[in-house]
């Protein structure tokens, strides 16, 4: 199998934006804003790199000013931050560990009073872990990954339904995962299968406040996630099997995302897009 990226590796997750070769295209550059979301108000967590800081560029493209959360890249947050007001937005960084529900209550009571109100919640934070075998798989790994990557949406999602009112819309991350498993990620796609069950469960909920719920299940995209999980040889040939034969952008995401949190998506709720590279998901 061919190399799509140069051999490299992260030791520490989550991983560094700024250090990865070639650079994500995440600012997206060439995208042209409509003001779909022209006075909007957005909350992205962990839109400091890859995906999400596609969003956040692309949401604040579109006339939305834009807060995001995350653990500890500060120097790709404030490049973030840099590229949402490079679009005229306002914008907002807040740093701290979402798997703790105190801290998501301060993400929303931060967002809250710098912006007054709150109309888009994006739950993308996540973090995975390679382990081969499921007897090798440690308690504190478990547990940590169930709480970044979904546990976290429980909580944020909590904090946030108080200040959203009707026309919100949530959209929560996923992963092709979800839908074909991984044999050495078990934990991550038990995460990322959770995470349909509870768009297409919160959706039924909330409709009847008129808040839209959808996802969005990427296939292999070029974020920091990848050379901060896997070895060298892995992360080169990164998205080589998909039909495509090649790893997705971020910035080929990010449009699924400005969709699904615009007026064009509001007969949609409940439902998964699938960037993907063009492997056919049934579900």
């Amino acid at each position: 199998m061919s190399e799509t990226v140069p051999p490299q590796r992260q030791e520490r997750q989550p991983g560094r934006q700024e250090e990865m070769q070639p650079q994500p295209q995440s600012s997206m550059q060439d995208y042209r804003g409509a003001d779909r979301l022209a006075g909007k108000i957005a909350l992205i967590s962990g839109g400091d790199s890859g995906i999400g800081r596609a969003v956040a560029v692309g949401f604040a493209k579109e006339g939305a000013n834009v807060a995001i959360t995350y653990l500890d890249e500060h120097e790709d947050a404030e490049e973030t931050l840099r590229l949402i007001n490079d679009a005229g937005r306002r914008s907002l960084a807040i740093a701290g560990d979402l798997g703790n529900s105190d801290f998501s209550r301060e993400v929303v009571r931060q967002v809250i009073h710098g912006f007054g109100r709150l109309d888009i919640l994006v739950n993308n934070a996540a973090e995975q872990h390679v382990q081969e075998r499921l007897e090798d798989l440690p308690d504190d790994q478990l547990e940590r990954t169930f709480r970044t990557n979904i546990f976290s949406q429980f909580y944020l999602t909590r904090a946030v339904l108080p200040h959203m009112s009707e026309g919100g819309a949530i959209i929560n991350t996923a992963s092709v995962t979800a839908y074909q498993g991984s044999p050495t990620l078990l934990d991550y796609s038990a995460t990322k299968g959770a995470i349909v069950a509870f768009t297409r469960s919160l959706s039924k909920q909330l409709l009847p406040r008129g808040i839209r719920v959808n996802a969005v299940a990427p296939g292999p995209i070029w974020t920091p996630l990848i050379p901060a999980s896997f070895s060298e040889e892995r992360t080169a040939q990164h998205g080589a099997h998909v039909p495509m034969g090649r790893p997705g952008q971020p910035d080929d995401v990010a449009p699924c995302y400005i969709f699904l949190a615009s007026q064009d998506a509001a007969y949609m709720s409940g439902q998964v897009l699938h960037p993907n590279g063009g492997t056919v998901i049934n579900g």
